[in-house]
């Protein structure tokens, strides 16, 4: 079985790998009420990268620790793919749908980890 940080991990390289951006780290390991121990989130240009980007972090977990999301949602429309991966809520989202839904600030109490972007 896999640790929490290494998922994490493999989905932020899962998210770069296709350039997706403004990827944030939400720790709510010290919230009760939370649904899951993280929530990873990203912003990608258009709805066929939030498609790859959702491909490609699918690909990512599964080949380096055998992991597979339970559920997924928004592949239909792509412009806001959530993943559940149990312990890790992957959030993937045009730049507008983030803007609007603002999870990061739903969590006031948590951890907040900004990961720069790549050039």
């Amino acid at each position: 079985m896999n640790s929490t940080p290494e998922i994490v991990n493999t989905i932020v390289q899962g998210m770069q790998e296709k350039k997706a951006f403004d990827v944030t780290i939400v720790d709510l390991r010290k919230i009760d009420t939370a649904p899951a121990e993280y929530f990873v989130l990203c912003n990608a240009g258009s709805p066929q990268q939030v498609e790859a980007v959702a491909g490609s972090v699918s690909d990512e977990t599964r080949k380096a620790l055998n992991e597979r999301p339970a559920a997924a949602a928004g592949l239909d429309n792509a412009q806001w793919v959530a993943m559940d991966y149990g312990t890790v809520m992957v959030h993937i989202f045009l730049p507008e749908m983030r803007e609007f839904y603002a999870l990061e600030s739903l969590w006031e109490d948590a951890e907040i980890k900004e990961i720069p972007n790549q050039d």
